[in-house]
C-alpha cells in the first residue's frame, strides 16, 4: 500500500500556492479565453513552457482577430507545427461556435462538445483548458499525472492508449482517491505536476 502521508506532506507545503493558482483559472478573462484553447492545443507531446511562449506570442501579434497563418511561430518550439497550425487555424474559424458553447454550466456536457467540435482536442486536453479556465474536478491524464497514479496505486499500469471509457473510469478512481485524502482533484493535479516537474504551472 501506498504511503498518502507523503502526498499530504507535499499538499500541506504547498496548499497555499495550489490554491492561488487555481483561484488565477478562476479569474480568466474573456479575451484570455481563446489563448488558453490555443495553449491547450498546442501541449500534445510538447513542453507546456514552450507552448506558453508560442501563445505569448500569438497573443502579441493578435492571433485572435488577425488573419495568418501560425506555423512559423510554431516551428523548432512544438511537435507536428504544420498538423497544429491548422487545428489553430480551423479553431480560430468557429470560435464563436466555442464561446457560446462555454456558456453551459455543464462541465461534462462541454467538454464532450469540444472534442467532437474541435479539432485536435482530446479528452486530456479538453479537461485542460476547461480546467484553466475555472471548471473543476475533471481528470487532465497526461503522463506526469498518469506516473503518480500507478506509484499511488490508483491504476495498476499506464494504458499505452486511452479509449474514452478508461479515460472516464480513470477519472473516476483518481476522484474517488482526492475524496479520501480530502484534496480537490484540482489541486491533487498540480500537485502530482509540480512534483514531476518542479513547477506549480498549468
Amino acid at each position: 500500500m501506498a504511503d498518502y502521508s507523503i502526498i499530504l506532506k507535499e499538499y500541506n507545503k504547498k496548499k497555499k500556492e495550489i490554491k492561488a493558482r487555481l483561484r488565477d483559472f478562476e479569474k480568466v478573462k474573456e479575451d484570455e479565453i481563446f489563448y488558453e484553447l490555443c495553449f491547450c492545443l498546442l501541449t500534445p507531446q510538447s513542453k507546456a513552457e514552450n507552448c506558453d511562449f508560442v501563445v505569448s506570442q500569438l497573443r502579441k501579434d493578435n492571433f485572435i482577430n488577425k488573419k495568418f497563418n501560425p506555423k512559423k511561430y510554431l516551428r523548432s518550439k512544438v511537435r507536428f507545427h504544420n498538423k497544429k497550425s491548422k487545428y489553430l487555424m480551423e479553431m480560430k474559424s468557429k470560435y464563436k461556435e466555442v464561446s457560446i458553447k462555454l456558456k453551459n454550466d455543464d462541465k461534462n456536457e462541454v467538454r464532450e462538445w469540444l472534442i467532437k467540435n474541435v479539432k485536435g482536442i482530446g479528452y486530456k486536453e479538453a479537461s485542460h483548458f476547461l480546467r484553466n479556465i475555472g471548471f473543476k474536478n475533471m481528470a487532465i491524464l497526461d503522463r506526469h499525472i498518469l506516473k503518480n497514479l500507478r506509484s499511488n496505486s490508483i491504476i495498476k499500469e499506464i494504458p499505452k492508449t486511452l479509449t474514452r471509457n478508461r479515460y472516464l473510469d480513470i477519472e473516476k478512481s483518481f476522484i474517488s482517491f482526492s475524496k479520501k485524502l480530502d484534496i480537490t482533484i484540482d489541486e491533487m493535479d498540480l500537485l502530482f505536476w509540480s512534483a514531476e516537474t518542479g513547477k506549480i504551472f498549468k
